[in-house]
C-alpha cells in the first residue's frame, strides 16, 4: 500500500497536466499540447494500408501519365504509391524483401516520406492518429501508441519519445516519369480492401489556394504558401529550393551547402526535383513539400535564389 501511495504521488503531476485528444493521453510531449490539433477523423478514421497488394505497371490502367506518385527503390525493387490512393490512407506499412518500411503522405502539407520501420530490433506498425502538428500528420505506432511527427521524423510522445526513424530517399513525381525510369516497377493496387472512390480527390483545389486548414507556428510570405519546394537538411542546417527558382535554370544546378557540393536536378515537366552528392553520387534524402509546411518546421531555413552563373 505504501508503495502505491508513493507511485501516485510521483505520477500525480503528470496526470494533472495530461491532455487527452483522439484517445491519446498527452503529457510531457516534445511540442506544446495546445499546438496539437484534431484533424476531424478519429484515431484510425483514416485507415492505414497494412497488407498492400501490388500489380505490374502494365496492369495499372487506373493511372494516367500526369498522376502523382511516390516512388521508392530498395533491394532491387521499385514501387510506386499513387497519391490518389494515399490521399485516403496516408500510411502504407510495407516490406522490401526483408526490410520493413513505412510510406507516409500528408495531403495537407504535400509531403511524402519513406522510413525504415524498425527501432533497434522492434518492427513498428504505424497508424493515422487523426491529430496534426503544424498542419502535418501525426502518426502513431501500434506497439507503444507513441505519436510521431512526419516532417520532424521524431516521436513527440510516449515510450518512444525523442527517437527517430531512418529515412530513405523517395521520389515525388509523375507516373510517366517514374515508369520511364523504372519500367519494372510494381504499383500499389487500388484493390485495397477498403471502399473508397480513388478517382475522386478529397482535397480537390486545395493545392491551388493559399488556404491552410490548421494553424502553423511559423509562416513566411516569401513564396506562395502552396509553392512546391525541395527541402534538405544536412548537419542540422536546412535549405529550400523553390520550384519557381529552379524553373529558371537549365534543369541542373550546383550548390555549396553545409560544406558539401550538391547537384540539384529539376524536371519541370514531371514537377519533381532531387539532390545528388557530387562526391559519391548518392541520392540525398530530401522532402518535397508546400512552402508553408517546410517553413513551419524550418523557420531558419536558407533559401536558394537562382543566379545565371549557377
Amino acid at each position: 500500500m505504501f508503495k502505491k501511495i508513493i507511485l501516485c504521488l510521483l505520477y500525480f503531476p503528470l496526470l494533472v497536466n495530461a491532455v487527452e485528444k483522439n484517445g491519446f493521453v498527452l503529457s510531457n510531449t516534445l511540442i506544446p499540447t495546445n499546438e496539437i490539433h484534431r484533424g476531424g477523423p478519429p484515431k484510425d478514421g483514416i485507415p492505414a494500408i497494412n497488407q498492400p497488394q501490388f500489380i505490374t505497371s502494365q496492369q495499372a490502367s487506373f493511372l494516367s501519365d500526369d498522376d502523382r506518385i511516390l516512388g521508392v527503390s530498395l533491394n532491387g525493387i521499385s514501387k510506386a504509391y499513387p497519391i490518389k490512393i494515399l490521399n485516403w490512407h496516408e500510411i502504407v506499412n510495407d516490406h522490401f524483401k526483408h526490410q520493413a518500411m513505412v510510406i507516409t503522405f500528408c495531403p495537407l502539407c504535400g509531403t511524402g516520406t519513406a522510413f525504415f520501420s524498425n527501432i533497434d530490433k522492434t518492427i513498428l506498425t504505424f497508424g493515422v492518429s487523426g491529430l496534426l502538428y503544424n498542419s502535418d500528420v501525426l502518426l502513431y505506432d501500434k506497439q507503444t501508441e507513441s505519436l510521431w511527427s512526419q516532417i520532424m521524423n521524431k516521436a513527440i510522445s510516449g515510450q518512444n519519445k525523442g527517437k527517430s526513424l531512418t529515412a530513405h530517399p523517395i521520389s515525388h513525381t509523375s507516373w510517366k516519369d517514374w515508369q520511364t525510369n523504372h519500367p519494372n516497377t510494381l504499383v500499389l493496387s487500388n484493390k485495397t480492401g477498403f471502399k473508397r472512390d480513388y478517382s475522386k480527390n478529397p482535397y480537390s483545389g486545395y493545392g491551388q489556394t493559399s488556404q491552410t486548414y490548421f494553424p502553423v507556428k511559423n509562416s513566411s510570405k516569401l513564396f506562395h504558401k502552396k509553392e512546391w519546394v525541395l527541402g534538405v537538411t544536412i548537419n542540422g542546417q536546412s535549405k529550400a529550393y523553390a520550384f519557381s527558382e529552379l524553373t529558371k535554370s537549365s534543369g541542373q544546378i550546383k550548390d555549396n551547402f553545409a560544406n558539401q557540393q550538391l547537384i540539384i536536378n529539376y524536371n519541370k515537366k514531371a514537377k519533381t526535383a532531387s539532390i545528388m552528392n557530387s562526391e559519391n553520387k548518392q541520392v540525398v534524402v530530401t522532402l518535397q513539400s508546400y512552402w508553408f509546411a517546410w517553413y513551419a518546421f524550418h523557420p531558419k531555413t536558407e533559401v536558394y535564389q537562382f543566379r545565371s552563373n549557377n
